[in-house]
């Protein structure tokens, strides 16, 4: 019967054994508060505040975050409300130029148009001067020819001239 192993005690558990662990264990928590205790809470108060610090500054930060988002927002909106308002001030301006260089195109047109206008006036007025003279001169010959020298060159001149500016008037005006 030697196989049969005894089991009653194989953990080997004393009471005794026990109240003096305990007892052991409870001096020596007694010992580390007196001595540590007051260092470990020291510690862990530390370490709360240094984590409370680090939560207040990152929530800090994300305020400041939040509000360098928020004038970054204006300062693009002030930006595109600008760079449309420069836009619209260069379509107004360019369009006011545009009517300016139409304005002084036509105005220009128009004073050539008229200097033109006047150029024909005073070359009708030439050729019909000349006309008149050069119809002048014949009928002064052909009136030389056919009166002869009963009157003077100087009335017949006149009476040409008289006769054509009648005639003339009429005659050329039309």
């Amino acid at each position: 019967m030697k196989d049969i192993i005894d089991i009653s005690n194989y953990l080997r558990i004393n009471p005794v054994d026990m109240a003096l662990v305990c007892i052991s264990t409870l001096i020596i928590c007694l010992v580390a508060k007196h001595f540590f205790w007051d260092v470990i809470l020291d510690y862990f108060q530390k370490r709360s505040d240094a984590i409370q610090a680090d939560i207040d500054a990152g929530n800090l930060a994300r305020k400041e975050g939040e509000s360098f988002k928020e004038q970054y927002e204006t300062q693009m909106a002030n930006a595109r409300s600008d760079a449309h308002e420069i836009l619209e001030s260069a379509k107004r301006s360019a369009s006011a130029e545009k009517k300016d260089i139409l304005a002084q195109a036509r105005k220009e047109a128009d004073s050539m148009k008229e200097k033109a206008m006047q150029d024909i006036e005073r070359e009708k007025v030439r050729s019909q001067k000349e006309m008149k003279q050069t119809i002048t001169d014949v009928a002064f010959e052909a009136a030389g020819k056919i009166v002869g020298k009963e009157l003077s060159e100087e009335q017949q001149k006149k009476y040409v001239d008289e006769f054509i500016e009648r005639a003339g008037d009429d005659l050329w005006q039309a």
